[in-house]
């Protein structure tokens, strides 16, 4: 089975109440396999923080294989 770590940017109505209420109307959030893992982030930046760590806690490089 490959490991997948994305970031999705979502719009809309897709972003939490709490992000629409401060004004925004995009936010990134981080896909594992396919499924949303943990919070909505503001900034891609952010996103691609968690990404990075998620693959270093998974010690995997992008497109490795789980064993």
């Amino acid at each position: 089975m490959q490991c997948r770590i994305d970031v999705a940017v979502m719009i809309g109505s897709g972003v939490p109440a709490g992000l629409r209420a401060m004004g925004r109307c995009v936010c990134w959030v981080v896909l594992l396999n396919g499924e949303r893992r943990g919070t909505a982030f503001a900034s891609r930046d952010e996103a691609e923080a968690c990404k990075a760590a998620w693959l270093d806690q998974l010690k995997f490089e992008p497109g490795d294989r789980l064993h």
